[in-house]
């Protein structure tokens, strides 16, 4: 998009396009999202960013009103395969806080320097100021979803100091953390409503004490497809690790999470009042939290762009009545890429019996959750394959086919779901250029069509 095709989107304010770039008004100094409610500000006062890290970098601080850091995150980084999407995916899953430039540009084969230079080309924005962004959204939600004190949640939110800590929410909010803690307009995406039903109310948090769940809203854009999003993790959950509880259309998925510095356990609701998911996440450890946040998101696919996907794949006399039956259809990812690849592997019973045998208990079962999915390298499964946010798609996958027993769609389909590749042609079937770069929806598609066509693979496994 041009700056002009920009603005008529935030003249109109199209939300179709949350996520997908800010704008900013240099005089009043805010930055916002296309969607922001206020009046439409003079085109000769705007400025538009692809991230809110390249707007605060310029030194915009965000929108009191629509709240630009909570949006949904742009589709187009899992659509790329290339450096930039690669580290805006290890960004989002926490690399840097935990491994700072120089371990995310390892992972990626490069230098600090180069993708320092590839990011701030492409996004207006390195990886540490990516980083910093995240985690002052990170800890705005702390601050007004929970009563934690103000230093233990600039730890948590991944600050080295809380100097650190206070300046960044000065700079990108204009308040302190006090003032912010106070403030009671209610956030765009999150809300500060209790933390649902008594069996996941309560959870270990950092240093061993007990804590109420962080209760959260995860935004995503267009229609979305729960119903079909919920009957398929359903289908595939594995008892101690996850659950479906309730009736269809108000059904809660709860699984637990195994996370860089400890477990936890989330809860989803398929029932919600708006364009959001309700969820409860539960930490042992609240430097999860970014982490946490971010596998719930691939695991549901809230991130996609349903209005290209179903422009694109609408456009096919084939699929354009499944389009229009089931309108934001997505291709669920997952929350653990490994445990996706093995249970993809050896079939849903074996997976089962792996979790009795080898899963470890977590300190604080809740309900029918008691148990970890066992490490693939406990069970000495899926050597030499990478399989984190940033790996290599096609790399994964020879990798994957050089193993023993893995056939060609067992390793279409953990690209597809474990690496959230959203353009992965279904196995066996129609192959349709005309579908790029959005075949696995059509997969999904195809599959709840029961089209014969498809071959064998389905969208989940046996």
């Amino acid at each position: 998009m041009d700056d002009e095709t920009s603005y008529e989107a935030v003249s109109s304010r199209d939300a179709r396009f949350d996520g997908e770039f800010f704008f900013a008004v240099k005089t009043t100094g805010i930055y916002c999202r296309p969607s922001c409610p206020a009046v439409t500000p003079k085109r000769k006062n705007v400025r538009f960013y692809p991230t809110a890290a390249a707007a605060q970098g310029s030194g915009f601080r965000a929108c009191r009103r629509c709240r630009p850091d909570a949006v949904p995150g742009s589709a187009a980084w899992n659509v790329r395969a290339d450096t930039v999407g690669r580290a805006m995916r290890m960004i989002g899953d926490g690399v840097v806080d935990r491994e700072g430039v120089p371990g995310l540009a390892g992972r990626l084969g490069y230098s600090a320097r180069q993708v320092q230079r590839q990011l701030t080309a492409e996004v207006g924005a390195g990886p540490v100021a990516l980083a910093r962004a995240q985690r002052a959204h990170t800890a705005r939600l702390l601050l007004q979803t929970t009563a934690l004190p103000v230093t233990e949640i600039a730890f948590a939110a991944g600050f080295a100091s809380v100097r650190q800590f206070n300046d960044t929410i000065r700079q990108i909010y204009a308040s302190t953390p006090t003032e912010l803690r106070g403030n009671q307009a209610r956030p765009a995406i999150e809300d500060k409503r209790g933390s649902g039903s008594p069996q996941v109310r309560e959870a270990v948090g950092a240093g061993g004490r007990v804590s109420a769940g962080i209760p959260l809203r995860l935004a995503y854009r267009g229609a979305y497809a729960r119903r079909e999003a919920f009957d398929l993790l359903a289908g595939e959950a594995i008892d101690r690790v996850e659950e479906v509880v309730g009736a269809p259309g108000a059904r809660t998925y709860r699984r637990t999470l195994r996370l860089p510095y400890g477990s936890g356990i989330a809860a989803v609701d398929e029932k919600s009042g708006g364009r959001w998911l309700d969820a409860r996440i539960h930490l042992f450890d609240l430097r999860d939290l970014t982490t946490a946040v971010q596998r719930l998101r691939r695991l549901f696919d809230l991130d996609a762009d349903p209005y290209a996907i179903d422009e694109r794949l609408g456009a096919d006399p084939r699929l354009a009545p499944l389009v229009a039956a089931r309108p934001g259809l997505r291709s669920p990812g997952t929350a653990d890429p490994e445990e996706f690849a093995v249970r993809a592997i050896v079939g849903r019973e074996a997976a089962g019996q792996l979790v009795e045998t080898y899963g470890k208990v977590i300190d604080h079962p809740c309900g029918g959750l008691t148990r970890l999915f066992p490490e693939a390298a406990e069970l000495g499964l899926l050597e030499g394959v990478r399989l984190d946010p940033g790996a290599d798609r096609d790399e994964t996958e020879q990798a994957l086919l050089a193993l023993d027993g893995v056939s060609s769609e067992t390793a279409a389909l953990i690209r597809m779901r474990a690496l959230g590749d959203p353009d992965v042609a279904p196995a066996g079937g129609p192959d349709d250029e005309a579908w790029r770069p959005w075949r696995s929806y059509a997969v999904q598609h195809l599959n709840l069509s029961r089209d014969p066509s498809c071959g064998s693979w389905r969208g989940g496994y046996g």
